[in-house]
């Protein structure tokens, strides 16, 4: 797990709910003002914009899928990669999409299990629920629900779903631990998941001052690159939890200019910018599955 991070667990989420809120407020075409991913503290922020994103992959949807969708659903999508599309959904199972943002994969899962199947999809943000609903009405897609909540206090039975998927949030966790059991939890036996997330291959180095610095930059937490969990952390998480034929499919390596469009932060003059590259070079998007018996 992550050696440091921000002083409470509370601090990282009002930095996303204030992040993500703010861009589905833009998504659904509201005036809202830009406001300071950190509140009043500018020290971790300084100039970068709170609604930004990191373009972490080429495009993963195909254009027929986007034809599919409205057009704000589309435009909507936040994700590094399509969990949708390597989860081999079948008609009539039920799917939980964790942290579903602004709907795009749930949508697109509700229409691959069909009417004889459901999709639920959770978010914490008022803003992105609405959104989402907001999605679905525009898309006629009616086996579709969202649903209010933590993603590591899922508001969902036990054994309740066959599959669960997410897109490049479960990083945005502080307690990945919880989001494993949770996920664990709802899921039925045989069931599995295939969520889409940011990766650090190998791991960040435990001696490196640019590295500390990053673990603790909530601007960094909410762009997913702070909480990132390393590959071997992620296998050993869910073997820990019991899942099996676990794996994660590396899809694309990212560079220093991918993580921090806009500049590096001021702390990355910690360390040679060789050594700053060479750490955001570990960092890739990929896909983690892993079956429940």
């Amino acid at each position: 797990m992550p050696a440091t991070t921000p002083d409470t667990p509370d601090a990282i989420k009002d930095a996303i709910r204030l992040r993500y809120g703010t861009r589905a407020a833009v998504q659904a075409g509201q005036a809202v003002a830009v406001a300071s991913c950190c509140g009043t503290d500018s020290s971790c922020c300084a100039e970068r914009p709170a609604e930004g994103v990191n373009s972490f992959s080429a495009d993963p949807y195909g254009l027929e899928q986007m034809e599919e969708l409205p057009l704000r659903a589309v435009l909507a999508r936040l994700g590094c990669a399509n969990p949708t599309a390597v989860a081999a959904l079948r008609p009539g199972e039920v799917v939980a999409d964790l942290g579903s943002g602004g709907g795009l994969d749930a949508l697109l899962a509700a229409r691959r299990v069909g009417p004889a199947g459901h999709v639920y999809g959770i978010d914490m943000t008022d803003q992105m629920l609405t959104l989402a609903w907001q999605n679905a009405a525009d898309a006629d897609i009616g086996n579709v629900s969202f649903l209010k909540g933590d993603i590591e206090n899922l508001p969902m039975p036990d054994r309740s779903v066959d599959v669960v998927v997410s897109n490049c949030v479960i990083n945005l966790a502080s307690d990945k631990r919880k989001v494993v059991a949770e996920m664990w939890r709802v899921l039925r036996h045989g069931g599995r998941l295939a969520v889409a997330d940011v990766v650090v291959r190998g791991g960040l180095p435990t001696a490196s001052a640019f590295a500390d610095a990053l673990r603790q930059d909530l601007y960094a937490w909410g762009s997913c690159v702070a909480g990132a969990l390393s590959d071997t952390e992620y296998v050993d998480l869910l073997h820990g939890q019991g899942f099996t034929d676990t794996r994660v499919d590396i899809l694309r390596e990212h560079s220093a200019g991918d993580l921090f469009p806009n500049g590096l932060p001021d702390y990355a003059q910690l360390e040679a910018q060789a050594t700053v590259e060479a750490i955001l070079g570990r960092f890739a998007s990929a896909v983690v599955h892993a079956l429940k018996p």
